[in-house]
């Protein structure tokens, strides 16, 4: 059960990180404009070693940055509860915190899928076609490999609910 905890507990954490740097590094799309390489992510856009914000509100990009922001808290959350599980397992009968952290885990999986699924629609289907030469980078790599381990922190987290509710059935009455 409590091997069960520290897998998730890792997952999150790393996810947690990995979520926190793709939000914030401007590597998401990588593009050839004008035979310069140039570069973009959700805040800001470089061209020729020169970075500028993103001032344009473009509904895709807000979306992806909230539902990033928001998968990035929901999997905090998910930290604290599943850190308050190894304190004290089951304190209360009806609330159990590795189910709690569980399912925030599962909820910042929800939200960065869809961060990433808005984000991938998009790029492919309008600025795919807008640059003739561009891929995507690194830190849109990230925010995939974010979705797993908070995905993976998740089942840890839920299998080690599974085995309290296993033992806690089976005992003396």
């Amino acid at each position: 059960m409590y091997s069960f905890m520290g897998g998730g507990l890792f997952c999150a954490i790393v996810g947690n990180i990995l979520l926190v740097v793709s939000t914030a590094t401007d590597y998401w799309m990588q593009y050839r404009l004008s035979g310069n390489y140039a570069h973009q992510g959700l805040w800001r856009y470089c061209m020729s070693n020169k970075c500028y914000m993103q001032t344009d509100s473009i509904a895709y990009w807000n979306a992806t940055r909230a539902f990033m922001i928001l998968s990035g808290m929901s999997c905090f959350a998910g930290i604290i509860a599943g850190i308050m599980s190894f304190a004290h397992f089951s304190s209360f009968e009806r609330f159990n915190r590795s189910f709690a952290a569980g399912i925030m885990f599962f909820v910042s999986t929800f939200f960065v899928l869809l961060a990433m699924a808005i984000y991938t629609g998009v790029t492919i289907n309008f600025l795919g076609r807008r640059f003739g030469d561009w891929r995507f980078s690194w830190s849109y790599i990230l925010g995939w490999v974010a979705m797993l381990m908070t995905f993976f922190a998740g089942i840890f987290y839920i299998c080690a609910y599974r085995m309290c509710e296993c033992r806690r059935g089976t005992g003396p009455r």
